[in-house]
């Protein structure tokens, strides 16, 4: 029997690493890449290059360790000590509704602007979120697989299209206008919000460790350290140029032209995609809407998997003597009704300020960002890891690094936020 060549098992291994992009590509690459190059131009590309960089190792440590161990991040957190494990169920609690929320508002935005309904914005949220609980209900796990990476083709497709068009128009810059101060407060403010999900909370890692078991049960081998890499790599560096794109977007289309976005999930929607089909021409309106609900409706899709994927090992994990393995089916469906029902109650909420609920929950990820970070490192460097596994010494010097700068620059938040203003 001839074993498989390099590519065949790259291939077979490829999955987790999509599934990862899907949730990373949305609000931090919609939303807050977009406002950053419509409010700011290029001035802030360095934030998406630099949260990019000093954010790679903590995520590349999920499936490194799912790879290694042939289990999940959680798992890897409780041999590193209970306190890892509580500590990331107390951040879990304390942003999974704010950030099951705003992905899903902004989706119903895109939506009713699409279908061109006045339904109310929570109706149109309970509508999505019954249409992802049910694709994971009909398909689970595999279908999840297939329908992410076709929607991340298209997504990739439909934003590369609307970059060369906005590209080929040129700036829209007015000649009377003034550039915002960036180091302001309302500029610091939203440094911190825009770098806090780029290219994503690093919560994701520990979904990307338990979608890497998922595809190793689908095919029935064993991803090997390379191959998962691969994977991972693969989503990473390509959510890293689509957010690229989605800054030079906003920066060429609406910066200096005197326009702001709506607060409100529905008034962003209409205004992301008329600004583009105003100003690229109606030709244009099918491409940025794909891209737009594309790129949303992925990230809803991948969120609404990923909580309760997440907290169901959890609760076998913290209370196992109650709860095994086998109970897993159960309690991921016991958790999916209370995430998306919180999320909903979020949504009622806060209806009417979506920007300032993405700046709430962008930034709770980015002040947690450190002690997620030193847990994953905690976890890849146990003397449980096998032999060749853990991070090699650039790696290891990177991610030191990567862990100082995110805690610098979060104490330097508070100072500023609270101190010195």
């Amino acid at each position: 029997m001839n074993s498989p060549t390099i590519w065949q098992s790259r291939l077979k291994a490829l999955g987790p690493g999509l599934l990862w992009a899907g949730a990373a590509i949305g609000v931090s690459h919609l939303v807050q890449s977009t406002r950053a190059g419509a409010s700011y131009g290029f001035a802030l590309i360095w934030v998406v290059l630099v949260a990019n960089l000093f954010k790679y190792t903590a995520f590349e440590f999920g499936p490194r360790y799912a790879a290694a161990m042939g289990e999940s991040l959680l798992d890897g957190y409780q041999r590193v000590g209970k306190w890892a494990l509580v500590i990331f169920l107390i951040l879990t609690f304390g942003t999974m509704f704010t950030l099951q929320a705003a992905v899903t508002v902004v989706t119903a935005g895109l939506a009713s602007k699409i279908f061109g309904t006045s339904m109310n914005p929570v109706m149109w949220s309970a509508i999505i979120l019954a249409i992802c609980a049910g694709i994971l209900t009909i398909g689970k796990y595999p279908l999840l697989d297939k329908l992410i990476k076709i929607i991340i083709i298209v997504l990739t497709i439909s934003t590369i299209l609307a970059v060369i068009a906005a590209v080929n128009h040129g700036s829209s810059v007015k000649a009377d206008f003034v550039p915002p101060v960036v180091w302001s407060m309302a500029g610091v403010s939203f440094i911190v919000a825009l770098a806090g999900w780029m290219p994503s909370a690093i919560d994701i890692s520990v979904w990307h460790s338990l979608w890497t078991i998922e595809r190793r049960k689908e095919t029935g081998s064993a991803p090997s350290l390379d191959d998962a890499l691969f994977d991972f790599r693969l989503g990473y560096f390509g959510t890293a140029i689509l957010a690229l794109g989605f800054l030079t977007l906003g920066g060429l289309i609406m910066y200096g032209t005197g326009e702001s976005f709506s607060p409100s999930g529905a008034g962003f929607s209409g205004q992301f995609i008329g600004l583009y089909t105003s100003t690229l021409g109606e030709w244009s309106y099918l491409i940025v809407a794909v891209a737009a609900f594309t790129t949303m409706f992925s990230t809803t899709l991948t969120v609404t998997d990923a909580f309760p994927r997440v907290l169901s090992r959890a609760t076998e994990l913290v209370f196992p003597e109650r709860f095994s393995k086998n109970d897993d089916h159960h309690l991921y469906w016991i958790w999916m009704v209370v995430v998306l029902s919180g999320g909903l109650i979020i949504i009622g909420l806060f209806i009417s300020g979506m920007t300032v609920l993405v700046d709430i929950a962008t930034t709770l990820s980015f002040l947690t960002a450190p002690i997620l970070a030193y847990i994953n490192f905690r976890a890849v460097t146990g003397d449980w890891m096998p032999e060749g596994t853990s991070p090699g010494p650039k790696m290891m010097l990177l991610n030191w690094i990567s862990m100082i700068f995110l805690a610098c620059f979060a104490v330097f938040f508070i100072i500023w936020r609270f101190i010195l203003n």
